[in-house]
């Protein structure tokens, strides 16, 4: 296979595409703050074809590597070696691919090891947009108030030393400071994670941390600063040795960091750009008013029928989402809880048929080359769950609604806490934001409920009949099993 870089870009097989346009005249117009496998699917992949069209030079992306783990210190040697190129494989549900070369990725900086490049290139005015993907758990919310927590260790430290940020938002204020005080403009300030709201959430974050610094620059941001809200959609694996194996002999390339997503992809994005934004709706994307009734639809409906889906399918020792969809009581479940449970609360964006998105959806999980794995899924519900699951059960809790299948998913996630699937293996539970006493409250529903903060919108102290519901599906999925226990769930409710 041929080692992908600039140089060996005409010997690439036909069968995978390579981009048309002069990566040499590409200028950088976007700096990315954690460049994971979806900011590579998604935003840098419509960014390269925005690029293919006649003027739009000046968008190329440059990557920032903001944590000192193991996967950014691979990228490190990797994207040089191969002149931050990389491939993309799409897969469709028919199983068709197709295999491309992205180049909108001009180059990559780890911000550990050179803070000063960093913060040099965020200054510079020609960068005109900051975007990230940090995740949902990355905003250092407050889990009490939902402010910007200004007692956690990074930002103290941050706090106590500007010039020497570690996090997204220590690097955003400190380059804002910067461009303020040479009287340049900002940059427009975008997230792409899944997060409600998120470009309230973003400006929560920046705020919070500038006005603890400087109640002057605090005030210049909010004056001058844009954070357009964004809902993002593509489903993109985790991609392990085997995987990159497979594809990058579908590309007879040889590429060190391979992507492989769905082939479906959406963006809307709040036409809100503080210093010109890329006319990304000539490639797909929608620029629009109003956000929140795409992301509204994409969170309650999507994100939370993978956890649906995810949580009761890793206890019962299935390992990818297809594998969960297509097992019939999983995929009755699923079904079940989008079309009862959320698409009767919901108010759909227009022109959207929420039926039609419901059948994509179990389409896209079904997927038989995608691969998805549960453990991916599963990973920080502690961040997840309030943001997919819980506000659809808050409303239907207030309009006094079946809750049953809501009450199965939240017992399935607390026996996931205690990393054990119904065979007896044991798994790691990834939550980062719940401490080992946390995690083991999952064997104590009824104090779990009212006591971890991830559960508080709900007020589970007013609902002692859901509590009880929630601690007996512990039990019966403990001592029966899950799939069982979900059986006897969708008899009752049929």
């Amino acid at each position: 296979m041929i080692d992908l870089n600039s140089a060996t870009l005409a010997e690439i097989p036909p069968r995978t595409r390579r981009f048309a346009y002069d990566r040499s005249h590409v200028r950088a117009g976007i700096v990315h703050l954690s460049v994971g496998n979806f900011h590579r699917a998604h935003q840098a992949w419509y960014i390269d074809r925005l690029l293919e069209q006649a003027g739009q030079e000046s968008w190329g992306i440059v990557g920032v590597g903001l944590l000192d783990d193991a996967n950014e210190r691979l990228k490190i040697e990797a994207f040089p070696a191969q002149d931050d190129l990389y491939t993309l494989t799409r897969y469709a549900p028919d199983g068709t691919s197709a295999h491309q070369v992205i180049g909108s990725l001009v180059d990559y900086l780890f911000a550990p090891r050179d803070t000063a490049a960093v913060l040099d290139l965020m200054s510079d005015p020609s960068i005109r947009i900051v975007s990230m993907t940090i995740t949902e758990g990355g905003y250092n919310q407050d889990s009490r108030t939902g402010g910007y927590d200004l007692s956690n260790p990074v930002t103290q430290a941050e706090l106590a030393a500007p010039h020497a940020p570690k996090s997204a938002f220590g690097y955003i204020v400190e380059a804002l400071r910067r461009r303020r005080d040479a009287g340049l403009p900002p940059f427009t300030v975008l997230s792409c994670d899944n997060l409600r709201d998120n470009g309230v959430v973003a400006h929560t974050a920046v705020l919070g941390h500038a006005r603890a610094l400087d109640v002057g620059l605090a005030d210049w941001i909010e004056a001058n600063v844009t954070f357009p809200s964004c809902m993002v959609d593509r489903i993109t694996p985790a991609v392990l040795k085997p995987d990159a194996d497979r594809v990058n002999e579908e590309c007879g390339v040889h590429d060190r960091l391979p992507v492989i997503s769905e082939d479906f992809a959406q963006w809307v994005i709040e036409d809100r750009f503080c210093q010109g934004r890329p006319p990304l709706e000539i490639v797909g994307a929608q620029l629009v008013d109003d956000v929140h009734p795409y992301e509204l639809a994409k969170v309650r409906m999507l994100n939370a029928s993978h956890s649906m889906l995810a949580y009761p399918g890793q206890l019962a020792g299935l390992e990818s989402v297809r594998d969960a969809v297509e097992h019939p009581l999983i995929h009755k479940l699923v079904h079940d809880f989008m079309t009862f449970d959320v698409m009767p609360i919901l108010s759909a964006p227009k022109g959207m048929d929420l039926g039609r998105y419901r059948d994509t959806i179990l389409a896209r999980f079904s997927n038989p080359r995608v691969g998805d794995r549960l453990s991916r899924i599963t990973g920080d519900g502690a961040s997840k769950l309030p943001t997919f699951l819980l506000p659809t059960l808050a409303t239907i809790l207030e309009k006094g609604g079946e809750t049953r299948r809501l009450a199965f998913c939240i017992a399935c996630f607390l026996r996931y806490l205690g990393g054990q699937d119904d065979r007896g293996e044991a798994f790691d539970p990834f939550e980062p934001h719940l401490d080992v006493t946390a995690r083991a409250l999952g064997r104590d529903p009824a104090k779990a409920l009212v006591s971890l903060p991830l559960f508080a919108d709900v007020e589970f102290r007013s609902h002692p009949a859901l509590v009880a519901q929630i601690a007996d599906d512990v039990a019966r999925i403990r001592n029966t099993g899950t799939l069982s226990v979900l059986k006897s769930l969708l008899e009752t409710l049929a």
